[in-house]
């Protein structure tokens, strides 16, 4: 098992201390980089709101952001699933006229 490292982490005005794979700390920075700039934009155009609120709605965003990647995942096995039924069809079709072909 790799050793784990010690990552400080601050998302919107809190610090968090994490211990994770070191393969995964370039993932980790660029995930909490994009929730703190969404928690900027979200302080930007909803005013009034505390910490809290702004972390709920990058929360949200985040969640819904995933569920859109997993519907486009299962879009895409759906239709290369589609494709693969359709070329196995056309490959028969193509076997059989190369098997049996016209007489003039």
């Amino acid at each position: 098992m790799p050793e784990l490292i010690p990552a400080n982490i601050t998302i919107g005005d809190r610090t968090y201390r994490l211990k994770i794979e070191p393969e995964d700390e370039e993932v980790l920075r660029k995930t909490v980089k994009m929730i703190n700039d969404k928690i900027i934009e979200f302080k930007r155009d909803f005013a009034g709101k505390d910490m809290q609120d702004f972390i709920s709605m990058v929360l949200i965003w985040f969640a819904t952001e995933q569920n859109k990647y997993g519907t486009d995942k299962i879009v895409l096995k759906e239709t290369a699933a589609k494709l693969s039924a359709l070329e196995d069809i056309i490959d028969k079709a193509l076997a059989e006229t190369h098997d049996d072909p016209v007489q003039d």
